[in-house]
């Protein structure tokens, strides 16, 4: 059975591994949750005056410096006055220097979310008429490249910290006190404490860069580690670090003074634990409550409690299926876990789980706020993985719930279950000094075997006197092997002794399910862990659909015929096959007309999320009058964003603006549609 155990742990750690790998690649920069819904001037619009400022809306509050709004003329100069206001709610906006002249400016902006996570983005508009701009565009968003794959990890190893601490301390607490003296346990618990610990200072470091240039060099800048502590980010990192130090007292006290106690003064001692404990690990999590998700959006003084109660049913139930994987696995054999700590863990599961239900609806309804936006967002469709893995997770669990009373169950006398509970019993007494020799607790089986080893031990102990006084009793050397002899055959027979109920104990049919039941719950709540700690670095459904009506308003507005501007806007599907062959590509001409026109070319999936492809490339052609195809090689701008200034339309006519998209080195797919332009 041993032998079976590291192949199994071998495969959930490498589950764990990919699910984790998988997830990092999908949560990239472009997870933002503040979305930019309009802007004045609107982008690719031409506007006869130059104006006085320049203002965006976000979907929801955002944190600016004197950085966070820059607009650059088409040689690539600030033509702002400094840090942007907030004029009014979710708008921003910066000051212009007066007599600009015409040509085509660029405006970016680098913000970070009320619920902490950094937008970054562009677009271009006019003044007078579209002009040639050479204003560099970088590649990396805000968020992405190696500090934002460290801040990612980080993320996720404090959630796994936490889990492992806060479930693991509960489980020992509420449903098997004796493990408090099981080294694994102990370990397992500590090394949650250090996890958390260690991603906490890592998320602390990483926050500045995370949030600004990106670069590695800038982890250690203590100017950037002194900003990040005046946010709201940086003061719930460092209210978390104090919260720990209170957690490394309760660890202390929980496995050294409490674990030297007696059976009577531990249940005195439970209830100062249990409260204490309770309090340190809601204050944990009101330091994710406080700074992401809840703390924005809809009812945020409800959001709160409920997200730290969710994430606390979550620790206590997954944290708890770990050290219950662990005690089954890893307890010494004169230490077992008893059915009756299952029992009562199985009972805690359970009330965790409708926790986790009432919360999790609760959050569903605030993230999504529709139906729709289950399957036409990311938020969603994670969210479905993670409702599918809470249900098979339950299904595992009650095959466990049904070990569980099979293993609690009293056989008939001599039945193989009867006599691996009595050796489990009488290996776990708490009288003896000697693992082999524990009778406080032991009964049947385990009493008569405890017996049988002291008997061996006596024998051992008068053969070897026998040997030490045989023909020399007064030699003091001799007899000091025989006592040394004695007590090496004696420990010998000890750890025969717990090695034979070892495997007495775990050639229990029903121990041995348990184990395979309980081996799978962990590696279903490790993918469920990397699912729901993607949720937290992902655009709310809610938000993703408000943005993408704000911006299809916008460009209805703009492109209306009573519009002076006279923009126009295609839309075209594209399938070039292969991994993300599918998705739109939208062309906005702007003004639509003979001359000079300013072009922006935007990529999005099928449920409108933008992403890059290899290339862009576009045509148009006047078949009435036989000219073209004129190419058009639009400037990458940002993630699905492309732009071309200075397009030159010959004449006014029905023209045929086809656009081939790449998505890989080798599909590629052109579509088109015919405009009237001019």
């Amino acid at each position: 059975m041993t032998q079976a155990i590291a192949p199994r742990a071998r495969t959930l750690v490498l589950l764990f591994l990919a699910a984790v790998a998988a997830l990092l690649v999908g949560a990239g920069p472009a997870a933002a949750h503040a979305a930019l819904t309009g802007s004045d001037p609107a982008q690719g619009t031409v506007v006869d005056t130059a104006p006085t400022q320049v203002s965006l809306t976000f979907s929801e509050k955002v944190a600016t410096t004197d950085g966070s709004l820059r607009v650059l003329d088409p040689k690539g100069k600030r033509v702002d006055t400094g840090k942007p206001a907030n004029v009014s709610g979710t708008t921003y906006a910066v000051q212009l220097h007066a007599g600009l002249p015409d040509g085509t400016y660029t405006v970016t902006y680098q913000v970070v979310s009320e619920d902490s996570h950094p937008v970054s983005g562009a677009y271009t508009f006019s003044i007078g008429a579209p002009s040639r701009t050479s204003v560099p565009v970088s590649g990396q968003e805000v968020g992405g490249g190696v500090v934002g794959g460290l801040y990612g990890f980080g993320r996720y190893l404090s959630y796994a910290g936490y889990i492992v601490l806060v479930g693991g301390a509960a489980f020992v607490l509420a449903c098997w006190p004796r493990g408090t003296s099981v080294r694994a346990v102990q370990r397992l618990v500590v090394s949650g404490w250090l996890a958390l610990t260690a991603a906490t200072l890592s998320l602390l470091l990483l926050r500045g860069s995370y949030t600004g240039s990106g670069k590695v060099a800038d982890i250690f800048d203590l100017d950037l580690l002194g900003d990040v502590l005046q946010t709201k980010t940086g003061a719930a990192l460092v209210s978390r670090l104090l919260l720990l130090a209170a957690a490394a007292l309760f660890i202390a006290v929980l496995f050294g003074a409490y674990d030297k106690r007696d059976d009577e003064e531990k249940r005195d001692l439970t209830f100062g634990l249990a409260i204490g404990g309770a309090v340190v690990a809601a204050g944990l999590a009101a330091s994710w409550a406080m700074a992401e998700h809840a703390s924005t959006g809809l009812q945020p003084g409800i959001a709160m409690p409920v997200d730290v109660l969710h994430l606390f049913a979550v620790a206590t139930w997954l944290g708890g299926l770990a050290t219950l994987l662990v005690a089954l696995y890893r307890a010494p054999a004169d230490q077992p876990v008893e059915a009756s700590a299952v029992r009562r863990f199985s009972t805690v599961a359970f009330g965790s789980v409708v926790t986790l239900v009432a919360t999790g609806t609760y959050q569903s309804w605030r993230q999504l706020g529709s139906w729709s936006a289950f399957t036409d967002t990311r938020y969603g469709q994670l969210l479905l993985v993670k409702i599918g893995l809470v249900a098979l997770l339950v299904g595992v669990a009650s095959i466990s719930r049904r070990w569980t009373g099979r293993l609690a169950g009293t056989g008939a006398p001599g039945s193989r279950a009867t006599v691996a509970a009595g050796v489990g019993a009488g290996v776990g007494g708490r009288g003896g000094k000697d693992p082999g020799t524990g009778t406080g607790t032991g009964t049947g089986t385990g009493t008569k075997q405890s017996k049988k080893q002291d008997a061996g031990k006596q024998g051992a102990a008068r053969a070897g006197a026998g040997r030490g006084s045989g023909e020399e009793p007064g030699d003091a050397a001799t007899g000091a092997v025989g006592t040394e002899r004695a007590a090496q055959l004696a420990r010998q027979r000890a750890a025969e002794d717990t090695a034979r109920q070892k495997r007495l104990r775990d050639a229990d049919p029903h121990r041995f399910g348990l184990r395979r039941s309980v081996l799978a719950e962990a590696g279903v709540a490790v993918v469920l862990l990397a699912v729901t700690t993607a949720l937290t670095s992902t655009e709310p459904g809610r938000t993703e659909q408000d943005a993408k009506a704000a911006t299809a308003a916008s460009s209805s507005s703009s492109s209306g015929t009573g519009s002076s501007s006279g923009a126009l806007t295609l839309d075209m599907p594209f399938d070039a096959g292969g991994t993300n062959g599918k998705g739109v590509v939208s062309v906005d001409l702007d003004p639509a007309r003979a001359g000079g026109n300013e072009m922006h070319v935007y990529v999005t999936r099928p449920n409108g999320r933008a992403f890059d492809v290899p290339e862009v490339k576009v045509a148009l052609t006047l078949e009435s009058k036989s000219i073209g195809p004129l190419p058009v090689a639009p400037d990458h701008i940002t993630t699905g964003h492309w732009s071309a200034s200075g397009v030159q339309i010959p004449m006014a006519g029905e023209w045929k603006i086809a656009v081939t998209v790449r998505t890989s080195d080798i599909d590629q797919v052109t579509v088109s549609k015919n405009a009237q332009i001019g």
